[in-house]
This record gives C-alpha cells, structure tokens and sequence, in this order.
C-alpha cells in the first residue's frame, strides 16, 4: 500500500486519500478493507477519483480492498476530530458501516460526500473539512473583489 503515514489503519479509522485535487475519503474496517462512499460501478475502485463522482448525485457505500480504492494515491490515517468529538466505539463504527454496504445514498459535494459519510460513521456527525476549506477560500476571494470596487 502506498501510504504517506507511517501508521498502520486501526479499524475504525478514517482514512484520507491524495487525489488530484480532492481527498477521498473511507474508514478502514481491518484485513485491508475499507468502506466508502463512491459513484455507482461494477469494477473496484470505479469512479472514486473520477469527475462523475463529484458530479453524480448518488452514490453507493461499497466495501473493498484499501489498494484497490488507492488507485496509486498516497494515503494517510486521519482522524483529525478526536480532538473535537469522541469517537463512536470502534464495534458501533464497524456494526454501522457493515450495515451501510450495499445502499445508495444521495450525495452532495457540500453537505453529503464521502467525507461527510465517513465522520458520520466515526463521531456520528457529518463533517467535512475540505468543504469549510473550500467554501472559506471561495469567500476570500469573493471579497476581495467586493474590495475592487
């Protein structure tokens, strides 16, 4: 596996994945499998780094191979809000995304992606940092040219 972090995955952890622009996300559930949230697709790992998954409004939770959702990407554990929020038990977050394989979800890049999914699964509340980045800097800029004016 290709991984920027030197620490191993622990069930229950989330992991970040380096795409071209984007993270992916997916909780690690032991034995090299994750489950995440990715475009709907009968190969493992379809679409997870594609343009359709940010652009298709559902997705399916699938469980697979973490090297098969790399696609080649680096990857990192992180769990960047234990800080904030104590982490679900660790056989509450398995139990809860065993049950989630399989279904289809709506998926919003801004309030329904596969971040978003993968906290909810860890601290039982949705959240994405990467949106709150984005919609910052989308806010900066906007305002620096309100100034221009």
């Amino acid at each position: 596996m290709a991984s920027s972090d030197p620490a191993e995955p622990e069930r229950g952890d989330l992991i970040e994945i380096f795409r071209k622009g984007y993270s992916h996300w997916a909780i690690y559930m032991g034995d090299g499998y994750v489950v995440h949230l990715a475009p709907p697709g009968q190969k493992p790992g379809a679409g997870s780094s594609s343009l359709f998954s940010i652009l298709s409004n559902t997705g399916v939770v699938k469980k697979e191979l973490l090297t098969d959702v790399l696609e080649g990407c680096k990857y990192r554990v992180n769990n960047y809000l234990d800080d904030k929020y104590k982490p679900r038990p660790m056989n509450r977050i398995i139990s809860s995304a065993k049950a989630m394989i399989g279904k289809e979800l709506k998926y919003s890049l801004t309030s329904g992606n596969c971040e978003h999914f993968v906290t909810d699964l860890r601290y039982h509340k949705p959240h994405s940092l990467q949106v709150e980045n984005f919609m910052m800097g989308a806010g900066s800029v906007l305002e620096k040219k309100l100034w221009r004016f």
